[in-house]
C-alpha cells in the first residue's frame, strides 16, 4: 500500500480554509420570485383541496354527457364537430336544464327557448356553485367579464383560488379557466396582460378544463355551438394554447386548490 507523506501542519489548515470558503462561495439554490400581474403581487395560495377542484371537473363532464357529448375539435386554423349533441332548444329537458344555469347567474326567467342569450357564463356559475366553490372565491355571473374583472381585481388577496395567468408562459391544467374573446373587439392588453377596466362590458367566452394529454387540451363549456360542448385544444411543445380563429386566448384563470 503506497504511503503519502503527511502535509504539514499550516498547508492542510490552509487547503482546509480553501476548501471551506469554496463551499461557503456555492449560491444557495434559487427561490422563485413572488409571481405579480400587471405589476400587482399575487397572494400566497389557498391550502389544497384536490376533492373539489375534480367536484368541478366532474360536474362539467356530467352536463356534457347530459347533452349528448356534443364534441368539438379546434386544429390549426380548422373546427370540425366530429358528434353532435342536443342543442339548448331541443326537447328532452335541455330548455329547462339551461334555465337552471341561468338561475344560479340570477336570470330565472330565461332558458334554452333564449338563444339570442348567450349562456355559457351562466353555465360555468351553474358548475361551480353545484361544486360547492363559495361566491367570494367565484362570483356568480350572467357575463364572463364580471366574473374575470372581479378575480383579477382581487388576485393580491390571500388564499385566492382563481387568479389570472398569461398565456405566454402559463401551461393550463384541469380545473382551470381558459378564457377567449367574441367578436371584433377584444380586451386590452399589455405584454400579456390585462386589467379589470379593460374587461369592462367584453364580450368574452371562458371553457373549464377537464384533461390534458401531451400537446392536447380538453376543455368544457357551455354555449358552444349551441351545447354543453368539450372541445379538443393544441398545445405547443412547452404546454402553451396554440391560437385558433375563433378563440383567441387572452388569460387563462389557474385554479390553485
Amino acid at each position: 500500500m503506497l504511503n503519502l507523506p503527511k502535509l504539514p501542519a499550516c498547508l492542510a489548515l490552509g487547503l482546509a480554509l480553501c476548501l471551506a470558503l469554496f463551499g461557503c462561495a456555492t449560491p444557495p439554490p434559487p427561490t422563485e420570485a413572488p409571481r405579480t400581474w400587471a405589476g400587482r403581487p399575487v397572494g400566497p395560495p389557498p391550502s389544497p383541496n384536490p376533492a373539489l377542484k375534480q367536484a368541478m371537473v366532474s360536474r362539467a363532464n356530467q352536463e356534457w354527457a347530459f347533452f349528448g357529448r356534443q364534441t368539438v375539435v379546434f386544429k390549426g386554423g380548422e373546427e370540425s364537430i366530429p358528434h353532435v349533441g342536443a342543442w339548448e332548444d331541443d326537447e328532452g329537458g335541455y330548455i329547462g336544464r339551461v334555465n337552471a344555469y341561468w338561475r344560479a347567474a340570477g336570470k330565472p326567467n330565461l332558458d334554452g327557448l333564449d338563444c339570442r342569450q348567450p349562456w355559457s357564463a351562466a353555465f360555468v356559475s351553474w358548475v361551480m356553485q353545484g361544486a360547492g366553490v363559495p361566491k367570494d372565491q367565484f362570483p356568480p355571473s350572467p357575463a364572463h367579464w364580471v366574473y374575470l374583472s372581479r378575480l383579477i381585481g382581487n388576485s393580491d388577496y390571500p388564499g385566492r383560488w382563481f387568479v389570472p395567468r398569461r398565456v405566454s408562459d402559463y401551461s393550463p391544467s384541469p380545473g382551470d379557466l381558459v378564457c377567449a374573446s367574441r367578436g371584433s373587439y377584444r380586451p386590452a392588453t399589455f405584454d400579456g396582460y390585462t386589467t379589470p377596466d379593460a374587461l369592462q362590458g367584453m364580450n368574452t367566452h371562458c371553457d373549464l378544463v377537464v384533461a390534458k394529454d401531451g400537446q392536447t387540451l380538453e376543455v368544457i363549456g357551455g354555449n358552444v355551438r349551441n351545447s354543453v360542448s368539450r372541445s379538443t385544444l393544441e398545445l405547443d411543445g412547452e404546454g402553451r394554447l396554440q391560437p385558433v380563429p375563433r378563440r383567441p386566448w387572452f388569460v387563462i384563470l389557474q385554479n390553485r386548490l
